[in-house]
């Protein structure tokens, strides 16, 4: 997917999910306890003896929105329900000549107070008084979200210095007023500025773990299944809506609790708007889609684009542009190289890029009605990582590492031929420094699409 869609922006899904009665509280596919706690303690590492709070995502309003956890939260605790906050405290020797003990590493998670009107609603939550709550959360101690002002300030009472060494989510509304009244409690004036937590969850999310790699791997294989139905239930007469709609029964039928962003259904001069996801046109004879559709399992993503012609030919034209985007995108796979090769170089600049690559192969095979180059019809980057996030946090242009997860998309857009075409698949890089594709069972030729698109 080019870009980060909000994967609820079309009132399709809003409906889908509704009329489906899915909750996303329920059947997630978790990793073993001591794997949370030893990210949680990763994290305490880089803290440089501060300590860091972090926020659960809220209850959504009923009805309008399915409930997802914050993705740093959900990465350090693998909890599934609103309304918690999580407390790392790092280690420090401490100072004896200005009497601050020493502290040992404690986590705490602490789970707000119980609506139990709202439960006939949303299904029963776990609180602090609940027995066994620290061993479900999978946490060392758990206490109730009253506690957490009161622990935070018996803290920084013993050790100053640790107000200005506070990590929290700078976008979470919570944040902020907790520092504050720290603050007050304290007797100080303003809040101390606190330090972006994300940056260091960031450094640790992209290097996924074999946990991790499962997880993706069972989204791309649904996304492939709801790729294929769409390629089956393709024809002239059909609406990009019911395209999309097939799409997300398949994602849901096999295990995924929503899409990773809204589908992209673009066909015809839809094929060429980078982030058309109105849906709404009919697929007519002798146009050629774009379809940018994958779906999340387990909270994780997966990002795949295919590009078909609506009545199952591509017409030479349309072939001669889609072969161009392969070669891009097999170039690009050709001159990788562990550790060397880079991704998201959008100005071309490091001749170890991917992006260049593919850049040079496009620059050099086909032309514009006008002579142009076919790269001026390529208006976004080559790739970005995927994980928690279908675009998960990263620093770019990134060097790929193994255990890294990103994609390949190139793309050519014509308006002026009605001529839209991207393909995009997943990669792994494996421990042995080589690329795996998770989308290697799905068409990737032209001749493969178009056997596809026939078979039953």
């Amino acid at each position: 997917m080019p870009r980060a869609l909000r994967f609820l922006s079309s009132p399709l899904l809003l409906i889908f999910f509704v009329t489906l009665g899915i909750s996303s509280l329920h059947a997630l596919e978790k990793q073993p306890a001591t794997t949370y706690h030893a990210r949680r303690v990763a994290l305490a590492a880089k803290l440089n003896g501060g300590a860091a709070i972090l926020f659960a995502a809220e209850e959504p309003l009923l009805d309008f929105m399915p409930y997802r956890q914050d993705e740093d939260f959900y990465y350090l605790t693998g909890w599934n329900e609103p309304g918690a906050a999580l407390l790392i405290v790092s280690e420090s020797q401490g100072n004896a000549s200005a009497s601050i003990a020493p502290r040992k590493y404690r986590e705490v998670l602490f789970l707000p107070t119980r609506n139990l009107r709202m439960e006939k609603y949303t299904g029963i939550k776990l609180d602090a008084a609940t027995p066994g709550a620290a061993q479900t959360a999978g946490v060392d101690e758990v206490q109730p979200m009253t506690a957490l002002p009161e622990l935070l300030n018996e803290y920084v009472s013993k050790d100053r210095n640790l107000a200005y060494k506070l990590w929290t989510q700078p976008l979470a509304p919570q944040s902020q007023p907790v520092v504050s009244w720290l603050a007050t409690t304290l007797g100080n004036g303003a809040a101390p500025a606190t330090h972006d937590v994300t940056g260091l969850t960031a450094e640790l999310r992209i290097i996924k773990d074999e946990g991790e790699l499962a997880l993706l791997k069972k989204a791309a294989d649904a996304s492939i299944a709801a790729q294929l139905t769409m390629m089956r239930a393709t024809r002239p007469g059909v609406t990009e809506r019911a395209i999309a709609g097939k799409i997300l029964a398949t994602l849901m039928e096999n295990g995924c609790e929503r899409p990773s962003y809204a589908p992209i259904v673009g066909t015809g001069i839809n094929s060429t708007t980078l982030h058309y996801s109105e849906n709404s046109a009919t697929l007519k004879d002798g146009d050629i889609m774009v379809v940018d559709a994958a779906g999340e399992y387990s909270m994780y993503a997966s990002d795949l684009t295919r590009t078909v012609p609506v009545n199952g030919h591509f017409t030479p034209r349309q072939r001669e542009i889609y072969d161009v985007v392969l070669g891009a995108q097999r170039a690009a796979i050709a001159a990788f190289v562990a550790d060397k090769s880079t991704i998201n170089d959008p100005r071309h600049l490091d001749p170890n890029s991917l992006d260049t690559a593919a850049w040079n192969y496009i620059n050099t095979h086909g032309k514009g009605l006008h002579g142009e180059l076919l790269s001026d019809y390529w208006i976004h980057g080559l790739g970005h990582m995927v994980g928690i996030n279908v675009h998960d946090p990263a620093n770019y242009p990134a060097v790929l590492k193994p255990g890294m997860v990103f994609t390949i998309e190139p793309g050519v857009y014509i308006p002026e031929e009605k001529i839209g075409v991207r393909i995009e698949d997943t990669f792994v890089v494996g421990q042995d420094g080589k690329l795996i594709d998770l989308a290697a069972n799905l068409p990737h030729t032209a001749d493969e699409v178009e056997a596809a698109m026939k078979s039953k």
